[in-house]
């Protein structure tokens, strides 16, 4: 599938053990001929020539979009959108084997005996994705506000946006099997659906590119289609490899800040322990908030740290960036108008529901963010 990046005027484990704990050149010489009346016409028209590839040439190299680009120098925010977010089906609808027993990420034994109908609920969309990248989307019947791709837009939205579960919900949905996290789904949440006597199957909340294969795998274990998770996987973290590749080497590393955005009240940097920290790596950033000294998944945005952390690149989530009013708004946090990105209004922003799920569609968006940056694809 194609992705695009469109420029805007505003604003490590695998296997079974994973699969358990996730669920200058010379210069030439000319000789001189005769100014004949034809010479003199052919010269200014070899110069004339000469003049219009430098002035093209020039275009393309200070375009944010140019191929090959290095993020240096390059100026102006640009959207990164995948061209179709719906997960695409490793292949047609599997017949799950089941019963089967997994290990669930809250420490139980869980049996999954039909599924039939899938809830599947995470704060960033991954697990409804990956039931759908499965081959098992007309089976799902509850996802969160989160999984919010076209395909699934008839599906019942059980949670809001930040995953909170609504318990009544997914009991309304009368599901055989309910796959969530251990943060989507509070203790006091987890004794509920117990109560209510759901099968539900708990899988690892952490986000990384090392855990996207082993949670997909875990996922597919659960339900009773192995193989596609297999399949899935290893689709999947082939278009990781190849998106990944693509990205140009940059010397010096540019210095990516994530910002979580949500109205002006409610502005913080990352640190390595969150999910951003792996897509900055693979786009060859380091990571502003690392660099300052973050050790925290967010911390709230000060004067200070941002000038410490003096990023390149700002990378965000698209409604968090229009929750402050866009690049004009951004450039009124503290400490952001000072910042090498500040200056040049260097912002990259991706859709909410995209960016950070860490499923099925991670290699299109790692591309996506790519030809965002430097204008490539993968090859």
């Amino acid at each position: 599938m194609r992705v695009r990046a469109m420029d805007t005027a505003e604003p490590g484990a695998s296997g079974s053990s994973a699969r358990r704990a996730v669920l200058g050149g010379g210069r030439s010489t000319w000789a001189r001929p005769a100014r004949t009346g034809a010479a003199r016409r052919g010269r200014r028209l070899l110069l004339a020539l000469l003049a219009l590839l430098l002035a093209v040439g020039v275009s393309a190299c200070g375009s944010s979009g140019g191929a090959g680009g290095s993020a240096a120098g390059q100026r102006g925010p640009a959207s990164a959108k995948l061209d179709d977010p719906n997960p695409v089906p490793i292949g047609p609808a599997p017949h799950p084997v089941l019963p089967v027993t997994v290990h669930s990420f809250d420490g139980s034994q869980v049996t999954v005996t039909d599924a039939s109908r899938i809830v599947a609920v995470d704060q960033y969309g991954t697990l409804a994705e990956t039931v759908w990248a499965l081959g098992l989307g007309k089976n799902l019947v509850g996802r969160s506000t989160s999984a919010a791709f076209p395909a699934a837009e008839n599906v019942p939205n059980v949670a809001g946006g930040s995953g909170s579960i609504n318990i009544e919900g997914v009991a309304a949905q009368r599901p055989t099997v309910f796959l969530t996290d251990t943060v989507s789904a509070t203790p006091t949440m987890r004794d509920q659906l117990k109560a209510l006597g759901i099968t539900v199957v708990y899988f690892d909340p952490a986000r990384t590119l090392d855990g996207v294969g082993p949670q997909i795998e875990a996922v597919a274990d659960a339900l009773g289609v192995p193989a596609q998770g297999q399949a899935l996987a290893q689709r999947t973290q082939h278009e990781i490899a190849a998106a990944t590749a693509a990205v140009p080497q940059q010397n010096p590393a540019p210095k990516i800040a994530f910002l979580y955005l949500r109205s002006t009240a409610i502005t913080m940097m990352a640190g390595p322990n969150f999910g951003s920290h792996a897509l900055i790596t693979a786009l060859r950033g380091t990571d502003a908030g690392a660099a300052a000294g973050i050790s925290e998944p967010f911390v709230p945005i000060t004067s200070e740290a941002m000038i410490s952390a003096n990023p390149d690149v700002f990378l965000v989530m698209s409604d968090g960036l229009k929750s402050i009013g866009g690049v004009d708004g951004l450039a009124k946090i503290p400490g952001v108008a000072q910042t090498t990105a500040g200056k040049a209004e260097r912002v990259i922003d991706m859709p909410d529901t995209e960016i950070l799920s860490f499923g099925p569609n991670t290699g299109r968006i790692i591309a996506a963010l790519a030809h965002a940056m430097y204008g490539v694809h993968p090859a």
